[in-house]
């Protein structure tokens, strides 16, 4: 296993669809390990595959906990919204703001061996496998946001001060990056920042 690189903001990849996966073997099973220890590394809630610079419809997830990772999943969301919290992404480190989502969700999908999963969720579970899929189809958190929140957001992302934030962050974490024994694997050479929960 080895902690990967996190895309920040800007990177063409946070904003691709990600691909089906198709394949299940060593690869995708060293993939999930990777993501899970990448994930746990930077104490994410969640970690979707883009954001590590793979292409592929995979997330990782710890919550109060309840851990695991999806593969090809799809949500069905209740029709009624949870009260907004305040959501951050680890490709957008130091930003926060309240998003609105669905209260419940059921996710489905696959495991890394291809077994088929159901995972039913509310609250901040929910909210975690709402943003995670958002990644996948390249949507950020930011994209959810509404009226004065979003100007805001977008005002901060624009900042000069920024890029000094997102070169500080990917500096600190690049300190644990291939920390693992094996080294090496999907993503493990790019660069960027992670996911849902923690805004930095």
């Amino acid at each position: 296993m080895a902690i990967l690189n996190i895309r920040i903001i800007g990177d063409p990849v946070l904003r691709t669809v990600a691909d089906p996966v198709t394949d299940f073997g060593p690869e995708l099973a060293r993939l999930v390990a990777d993501m899970t220890e990448t994930m746990e590394d930077v104490e994410g809630a969640g970690l979707a595959a883009p954001q590590i610079g793979v292409s592929l419809r995979v997330f990782t997830y710890r919550i109060g906990g309840v851990e695991g990772h999806v593969i090809n999943p799809v949500l069905e969301c209740s029709e009624d919204f949870q009260p907004d919290e305040v959501e951050g992404c680890l490709s957008i480190p130091g930003l926060g703001f309240p998003v609105r989502r669905y209260r419940s969700t059921r996710v489905t999908g696959v495991d890394m061996n291809g077994n088929p999963l159901s995972v039913e969720a509310e609250g901040m579970l929910a909210r975690c496998f709402q943003h995670e899929t958002d990644h996948l189809d390249g949507i950020l958190f930011t994209d959810r946001l509404e009226g004065e929140d979003r100007k805001a957001a977008l005002r901060s992302i624009r900042n000069a001060n920024y890029d000094s934030i997102t070169e500080q962050t990917t500096a600190k974490r690049a300190k644990t990056v291939g920390s693992s024994f094996g080294g090496g694997s999907f993503g493990a050479a790019t660069s960027g920042t992670g996911s849902f929960g923690a805004a930095g």
